[in-house]
């Protein structure tokens, strides 16, 4: 498996310059995951299929989907496009490389771990940050015009909000200049994890099912329903800095409720 994962980047090495691989190799690799993960979800709702795991019962009409998708596309080609090209300088000069040998797995493991960590720190406050009154009325709420959302919703967002956040993403890598395949399965790591926390629908197999502090599609639809100064649920990933500066309160008491309104019935059902 090795020596294959290695033939393979030794074609693409051959045949692109790093520059193309950085820049155009992860902007459409993005896309690629991006709407391949997040278009089943607005088939589902249309459909009705699954419709005992979707969390809200509203659906988002066929107009306001193909909105979502035409300023995504806006969206990603000027904004997130030029970002990956101008940032190519520094993630070079803090040393990412292209070239083999590949990482091992255990540095490629203890680098995305890392990552995932440091941005669901700068995720936390710098949503929190979009939720005061004056950023939330002319940045965020473009984000939170989808009060139902669905896979593609995730990168909906003002272009302001597309580089503040983007931020979160980015730096991990840009200080730690990894190899080109590290920041390739991190993308594809982090988009996979956004568009299921968007969803919209709470699978037996969801993540938060079986990973500990996971937040997962229902913590994060929870915040996407409620006003924004009483939302809470701010994190990207886990929830245990909610946890920590209780700003999910709100969540948990309605967690506690409807646990109780289930065994409720549940004995009910037995008597």
């Amino acid at each position: 498996m090795a020596s294959l994962l290695e033939s393979g980047w030794q074609y693409l090495i051959t045949h692109f310059s790093d520059f193309q691989l950085a820049c155009l190799g992860s902007f459409f690799l993005h896309e690629g995951v991006f709407f391949l993960s997040g278009l089943p979800f607005i088939w589902l709702e249309r459909a009705g299929w699954m419709s005992k795991y979707k969390i809200q019962a509203k659906n988002n009409s066929p107009a306001a989907q193909e909105k979502c998708i035409v300023r995504l596309l806006l969206y990603h080609f000027g904004v997130n496009l030029p970002v990956m090209i101008f940032s190519y300088p520094v993630f070079t000069y803090m040393g990412m490389r292209s070239s083999l040998p590949l990482p091992s797995w255990k540095i490629v493991l203890t680098q995305i771990i890392f990552y995932f960590i440091l941005e669901d720190f700068i995720f936390y406050w710098g949503h929190r940050i979009l939720h005061t009154k004056w950023l939330y009325k002319h940045v965020h709420s473009v984000h939170h015009e989808y009060a139902t959302p669905f896979g593609l919703t995730s990168e909906y967002a003002h272009p302001a909000e597309i580089l503040f956040l983007g931020f979160a993403t980015i730096f991990g890598p840009a200080i730690t200049g990894p190899h080109l395949i590290t920041l390739w399965l991190w993308m594809v790591l982090r988009v996979l994890e956004t568009v299921e926390a968007h969803c919209g629908y709470h699978f037996p197999w969801s993540l938060s099912n079986f990973l500990p502090l996971y937040g997962g599609a229902d913590f994060h639809d929870y915040h996407h329903r409620l006003l924004y100064t009483k939302s809470g649920n701010y994190s990207s990933t886990f929830t245990y800095m909610d946890r920590i500066f209780g700003t999910d309160i709100g969540y948990r008491k309605l967690k506690a409720l409807k646990s109780t309104e289930i065994e409720d019935s549940s004995e009910l059902k037995n008597n």
